[in-house]
């Protein structure tokens, strides 16, 4: 049977606030979670606020969901009550299309996020994170490793393979140099993967107030960008250079510094158009590229990986209370790094 539980929804573009929602009752191939942890992502406020498309309010945001396993449905086969598990930004997709085929589901024409859709199952608008509760598909849940804390395990499910899936698919480890534009919530997560991986990393930020942090989170080399001569020495110089902020920046520069066949990854949303010289891109057949989070057994390696070599985002555990001030200094990039949401002060 469904089952009411208590959240922090937008009631409009201005406010979270208490409410409580219906969660579906469970199918067959279903797994219902107690949620501990929920982190705070910047889509959650851009959806809050209705800036990339239409939100249905009321609306419970939050895409980075972790907590341990309550119920299962009959045919559930991968989960148990009691294992850890996480949900990440999307809870269903078409499941037959080519990119599915391929484990690729995040760019399925039908994949069903996580808050803000329509779910096929039940034809509701789908509710995330920032609640006591949720169901999902066994298909959609992904295991958190004993070794990753719940509450450092949160902001891995969008921060995290959003910046491990261009790594992984351009083959980021030893022998390969790695930019990363940006030491905010998912550049610092970039660095801790790609130095995991093997790869030389250096940190491009426009001031050098986080270098200190850039070279503890394992960065090799960091580059003050306002400095007039930041750029001398480092044409042909990247393999990958992965841009994670979401302002205006002098592409051309960083494309003249990728050696031959090199690619510059997107994965910061800037409102402006990117400009793009096309001459910074021509002489060496470079690249520049877009990516979406990754697929389910992506972001399950991405988790084990995790795991295994112990790489952490840096959080701040805050109640839900603290959401709305945890917005305002967000947009502000005054949290270092990211936000984490107790769960239990629903």
């Amino acid at each position: 049977m469904s089952k009411e539980v208590k959240a922090w929804a937008a009631t409009s573009p201005e406010k979270i606030e208490p409410l409580r929602i219906t969660r579906r009752a469970l199918d067959d191939e279903d797994v219902a979670i107690d949620i501990k942890f929920a982190g705070i992502c910047h889509s959650d406020i851009h959806t809050v606020r209705s800036e990339w498309k239409k939100t249905e309010y009321p609306l419970v945001v939050g895409h980075e969901i972790a907590g341990t396993v309550s119920a299962v449905g009959k045919n559930v086969t991968k989960f148990n009550v009691g294992d850890r598990v996480g949900v990440g930004c999307m809870v269903n997709s078409c499941r037959k299309c080519e990119n599915c085929k391929e484990g690729e589901e995040q760019y399925c024409l039908n994949m069903v996020e996580t808050y803000n859709a329509k779910d096929p199952k039940d034809g509701t608008i789908t509710q995330g994170g920032y609640s006591k509760y949720i169901v999902a598909d066994q298909a959609f849940v992904l295991k958190i490793p004993e070794s990753l804390p719940l509450d450092k395990a949160a902001p891995l499910l969008c921060a995290g393979i959003t910046v491990f899936s261009p790594l992984n698919h351009w083959h980021a480890g030893p022998g390969k140099r790695v930019g990363i534009i940006g030491l905010g919530g998912l550049g610092h997560v970039a660095v801790k993967i790609a130095k995991a991986l093997g790869s030389e990393v250096t940190v491009f930020s426009q001031t050098d107030s986080k270098k200190e942090l850039a070279l503890q989170f394992g960065a090799d080399t960091y580059v003050t960008t306002s400095d007039p001569k930041a750029f001398d020495g480092l044409g042909r110089k990247f393999d990958i250079i992965l841009n994670t902020v979401s302002a205006k920046v002098p592409l051309e520069k960083y494309l003249s510094s990728l050696r031959h066949d090199g690619s510059l990854i997107q994965v910061g949303v800037p409102p402006e158009p990117l400009q793009i010289p096309p001459f910074s891109l021509l002489p060496q057949r470079n690249g520049i590229h877009g990516t979406l989070i990754g697929g389910i057994a992506e972001t399950q390696k991405m988790l084990d990986l995790c795991g295994e070599k112990q790489i952490f985002p840096e959080i701040e555990v805050v109640p839900a209370s603290y959401i709305n001030e945890a917005y305002d200094r967000v947009v502000k990039s005054q949290v270092k790094f990211r936000f984490v949401i107790d769960v239990s002060t629903v």
